[in-house]
């Protein structure tokens, strides 16, 4: 039900209204010039406070969030928000801030994002961050121009090629494209590797770079990162280190210990902040020393008079800003406070219990029949398993189990991505599940797949148990209508 549907003539909450409604002096709208006034109320629901609280409530309910359900989404690491993360990250001193303050009155702040910068360095082994981009896909993008900034300074501008595994996320040649980059893809070998022929083949006087994540989002970690890096650094390249995976590896190995030259953190996935809806997000950008002069501005530096924000007068070389102030303070907050919490031993056990959860799903999964997409390789945090023979033989796919699991009360692994594996579920448990929480998920799976022998149609119109079932995706996507139109009948609420 739409709240227009609860709405009726009349009804006002006159605790929220504006003097629009009441008839009252309006002191919201007194510095706005009369002509730029509404001269008549818009088309909005005329409802009770208590009705739009009930209202949203109840959608809120019908969603599937990490709070309520386990949330297994391969390649976007769903995990836990520590309550006490959000608390900290509201207090008065730091919710009542404004941005503009100087920088005297907002010293506190400012020593918490100069040491969530050093902690990002440390645990990246990087020389240093800027923590200005609003999500990871923009940091993607300031990796990206960070390295044409860097061959471009040094006068090197026949470069013109980033190259990226087929395995990539689809942010990586989306960035590079933006950038002004063309895109040349390389193959991954049979082992989930990156194939090092077919890398020597394309790598050359052209190369700007090579974006990687590693883990891959093939769930395995590149045997021959140092390899890889020696071959592209050789031919005067430069690594980009996709952060979307590095919850695999936090604690145990350093990307810029691989090699890599710049990094963006997904903050949402390894530090557990808030994820999904839009936003606000944090994708904190890290470089090694060649490219610091480039990092976006503002970034917090230690000067004799406290902690402050460089602009263009200390940082003339940088690719520019990318947040109208310092990017989403509330997000890095809690990004700070949960690595506070972890502590350095902390940490590595999430590195530790990510990986173990990890293998403990794939080995049972694959003791109950379950093919894995690479049965020889250990899986970092995440896994592939291909339903390839489940559709062949039963004529379910994919999607039917990822369907079907909804009505377990379970949100479905990743499906059909990556691409080159078929009929695939990308599988993430995260450090924060219990194992009885992994077992009914295996459960969950061994009692699809038995449903699905028994029969088919059970998988293929699922879900049966949410308010929603089974849509016509392609048609949704094609012909989105999202626009309420008001009924002709007078209301009777």
């Amino acid at each position: 039900m739409l709240i227009f549907e609860l709405s009726a003539a009349g009804r006002i909450n006159a605790a929220q209204s504006s003097g629009l409604v009441t008839g009252q002096p309006d002191t919201i709208t007194n510095d706005i010039p009369p002509e730029l006034l509404r001269g008549e109320l818009t088309g909005l629901p005329e409802v009770s406070e208590l009705q739009a609280v009930r209202h949203y409530t109840r959608l809120s309910q019908l969603n599937f969030s990490i709070d309520t359900q386990f949330y297994p989404l391969g390649s976007c690491t769903m995990k836990y928000n520590p309550r006490a993360c959000n608390t900290l990250a509201s207090l008065p001193g730091f919710l009542d801030l404004h941005p503009l303050a100087p920088a005297e009155t907002r010293q506190g702040y400012l020593q918490c994002m100069f040491e969530l910068q050093q902690m990002l360095g440390e645990v990246t082994g990087m020389a240093g961050f800027s923590l200005t981009p609003l999500a990871g896909a923009q940091g993607e993008f300031a990796g990206i121009a960070m390295i044409r900034a860097y061959h471009r300074g040094r006068g090197d501008d026949l470069r013109s090629d980033i190259l990226v595994p087929d395995a990539a996320h689809g942010t990586n040649p989306a960035s590079a494209v933006m950038c002004g980059y063309k895109v040349k893809e390389i193959p991954t070998d049979t082992d989930g590797n990156v194939d090092l022929e077919a890398l020597r083949e394309q790598v050359g006087p052209q190369t700007a770079g090579l974006m990687l994540t590693n883990p891959s989002t093939l769930g395995v970690f590149e045997q021959q990162i140092s390899e890889m890096a020696q071959i592209v650094h050789e031919a005067g390249g430069l690594l980009y280190y996709d952060g979307a995976n590095l919850n695999a590896i936090l604690g145990k190995v350093k990307p810029g210990d691989m090699g890599f030259d710049v990094i963006h953190i997904n903050l949402h996935k390894t530090f557990s902040t808030p994820h999904g809806g839009g936003g606000p997000g944090a994708g904190p950008v890290g470089v090694n020393k060649r490219l610091l002069p480039h990092l976006p501005i503002p970034f917090v530096i230690e000067s004799a008079s406290g902690f402050r924000l460089t602009d263009e007068q200390d940082c003339p070389q940088t690719m520019g800003r990318l947040s109208a102030f310092a990017g989403n303070s509330g997000v890095l907050l809690r990004a700070y406070i949960y690595m506070r919490l972890l502590g350095r031993e902390g940490m590595v056990r999430v590195a530790e219990f990510a990986t173990l959860n990890a293998n403990y799903l794939l080995k049972r999964l694959e003791e109950a029949g379950f093919e894995a997409a690479f049965p020889h390789r250990r899986a970092s945090h995440e896994f592939i398993i291909t339903l390839r023979r489940q559709a062949k033989e039963l004529k379910v796919t994919a999607r039917d189990f990822a369907k079907r699991l909804l009505d377990y009360g379970i949100h479905a692994p990743t499906t059909y991505f990556p691409m080159l594996v078929p009929e695939c579920l990308l599988i993430e448990p995260t450090e924060t599940e219990d194992k009885a929480t992994l077992d009914s998920f295996i459960n969950a799976m061994i009692a699809i797949w038995k449903e699905a022998e028994e029969d088919a149609e059970l998988l293929q119109t699922a879900p049966h148990t949410l308010p929603v079932t089974r849509l016509d995706e392609t048609r949704a996507a094609k012909q989105l209508d999202l626009i309420w139109q008001p009924s002709t009948t007078p209301s009777t609420n």
